[in-house]
């Protein structure tokens, strides 16, 4: 399900209860138009990539976790 123009875009995803996404969190996907050069800012900046960037319809992305341990995600339309 998705919604937008809303000043905010997004959607739902029902995981697997064996997935990642199980631990019981919102998923915050954020938007980049380089998604290489945010990769390589993330861990820079000291964040761990859980998953290397994946294609996906619409795009591609990759998720990282931020030193506090919470995990993002940050897409694009192209690599």
């Amino acid at each position: 399900m998705l919604f937008s123009n809303q000043g905010l875009n997004g959607g739902f995803y029902k995981a697997d209860m064996c997935s990642e996404a199980s631990k019981g969190g919102a998923l915050l996907v954020f938007y980049s138009p380089s998604i290489e050069t945010t990769y390589d800012k993330v861990v820079k900046s000291g964040g761990v990539i859980v998953r290397e960037i994946f294609d996906f319809p619409g795009g591609c992305r990759f998720h990282f976790s931020e030193p506090s341990g919470n995990e993002f995600a940050v897409w694009s339309e192209s690599r």
